[in-house]
């Protein structure tokens, strides 16, 4: 298979083609420090066997920055060094650190703009990123990605909103004239043996920003500067973003934040048509740099799919990873049914947002860590005898589903749903004994049962079947089905 396939990346080899971006945690203390829980986080990727671990975005200068990373200064060597041997030591994973520079915002809704910034300044932005990733590398990173995507100074840099009238500004070249300096700065000091990616907006996903065409053009010159690999984002930008009162300025409450991370009501593979088209023009310019895509793929299927449509060469996957890290691992062995599947409802990012830890909604109460499989109970899960736990009912518009708790370790359940008699598919998952399909149409049957799960994704065995036969008129009814085979 395609995604469990070697990949190089520049100097690096990756074991497989399964990556996880980086995703802020929130776990980092006010002084940006590497601690136990930070440390644990990112282990659960490496025991998962994900190819590429892509650690948190950390700062590269020393302003405020909040519960986040900071590669500053040489105090912060010592953390990072604990997280990347932790990791090292727990598979062949490959592990790089996110390195970025961001403007001040304030709680006002104030921010500062690329524009505002003086040439002298800016022109420190090498510096700082070649010192942070001289850092990483004695921390034991195997490579950085430089941070040009989303609302960041080097994403403002690139931006079709910098209208700076000096070379830093208005037209493609001077827009890359920076970000190319970093890069190129960054790779002739490093060791030639260490990775250097790059990470950039495909979209920006906002009214006159720049697409997939220009994206295109940015990526051949990063693959020419010598980046290993160049992933993919969209939108995340202070453009379109929503000020509440009293809070900092969030890039990712508007539309473009929605490109960002795709929610529910997306289609799988979102963003996909963004990494395609960026590939191919960097393979119409013989460029061979691998291409990483990511945007709501939530399964080993989807991504080797990807794969095998030649769509990207790394598939990146966040929040299905936070919700399981060990989805690879399980693919591997057979067990993809005891995946804890991602349902894109955004509890992370809305915890992110307000500055709270950011865990996974599937995780069980409280958790701030996936659960490990070795860690699941050999209880079974049973539902209670001698009665049919699930029922439904019709409302306007709506079916509602509720069901009686099982008796055993059960943290969540999956919801599946057949329309007019054809295959089950999952509609949603959920940790609550309840669920509300509000995308039902009139005239149509539905059929419901629910599995439910352990922490570490063991299935139990599912639930009795309910149909709903949703008629012309109010003349809904609901109805148990008696001798149906209910196993999967």
């Amino acid at each position: 298979m395609k995604l469990l396939e070697a990949l190089n990346v520049g100097p690096v080899t990756l074991p497989n083609r399964l990556a996880v971006p980086a995703m802020v945690t929130r776990l980092s203390g006010e002084d940006g420090r590497v601690n136990d829980d930070v440390v644990d986080r990112y282990v659960r990727y490496a025991e998962g066997n994900v190819g590429l671990i892509v650690v948190e975005a950390s700062s590269v200068h020393g302003g405020k920055s909040g519960p986040l990373l900071r590669v500053s200064d040489d105090e912060f060597i010592p953390g990072l060094r604990q997280l990347t041997s932790a990791c090292h030591a727990a598979s062949d994973s490959k592990v790089f650190l996110q390195i970025i520079h961001f403007l001040k915002i304030a709680r006002s809704g104030w921010r500062e703009k690329v524009s505002e910034v003086d040439a002298e300044r800016l022109e420190e932005l090498p510096e700082l990123f070649t010192s942070a990733a001289l850092r990483a590398q004695e921390a034991g990173f195997d490579g950085v990605e430089l941070h040009m995507a989303h609302a960041y100074t080097l994403s403002s840099l690139l931006s079709r909103h910098n209208r700076r009238s000096d070379k830093y500004g208005r037209t493609l070249e001077n827009r890359l004239r920076l970000p190319s300096k970093v890069l190129r700065t960054v790779r002739a000091r490093v060791d030639p043996s260490f990775g250097v990616a790059v990470r950039f907006d495909a979209d920006e996903s906002i009214r006159r920003g720049y697409s997939v065409l220009e994206a295109g053009q940015m990526a051949v010159r990063f693959a020419e500067l010598g980046a290993g690999y160049v992933s993919l984002s969209a939108g995340g930008k202070f453009e379109d973003a929503v000020h509440r009162e009293g809070k900092p300025l969030y890039p990712y409450t508007g539309y473009s934040g929605d490109r960002c991370m795709p929610g529910d009501t997306y289609v799988d593979g979102a963003n996909s048509w963004m990494a395609e088209a960026v590939k191919s023009t960097l393979r119409s310019h013989g460029c061979d740099t691998p291409v990483l895509a990511t945007g709501k793929i939530g399964s080993a299927q989807l991504a080797e799919d990807l794969l095998q449509r030649g769509v990207c060469d790394i598939v990146g996957m966040a929040r299905a990873l936070l919700a399981d890290p060990y989805l690879l691992k399980k693919f591997r062995e057979g067990r993809e049914d005891e995946t804890v599947r991602c349902i894109y409802c955004n509890v992370c990012k809305s915890l992110d947002e307000n500055f709270n830890t950011v865990v996974c909604y599937l995780w069980p109460k409280d958790a701030i860590q996936a659960p490990r499989p070795d860690e699941q109970s050999q209880v079974p899960i049973r539902w209670p005898e001698n009665l049919e736990p699930l029922t439904a009912s019709a409302e306007a518009g709506q079916i509602r589903l509720k069901w009686t708790r099982p008796e055993g370790p059960a943290v969540g359940f999956d919801v599946l749903r057949s329309e007019d008699l054809g295959p089950y598919e999952r509609l949603t998952s959920c940790t609550r004994a309840s669920q509300l399909d509000d995308s039902v149409l009139r005239g149509r049957s539905y059929r419901y049962r629910v599995v439910p799960y352990d922490e570490s994704g063991r299935r139990g065995v599912p639930s009795n079947i309910v149909e709903i036969e949703l008629g012309p008129d109010d003349a809904d009814e609901a109805m148990a089905l008696e001798d149906v085979d209910v196993s999967l």
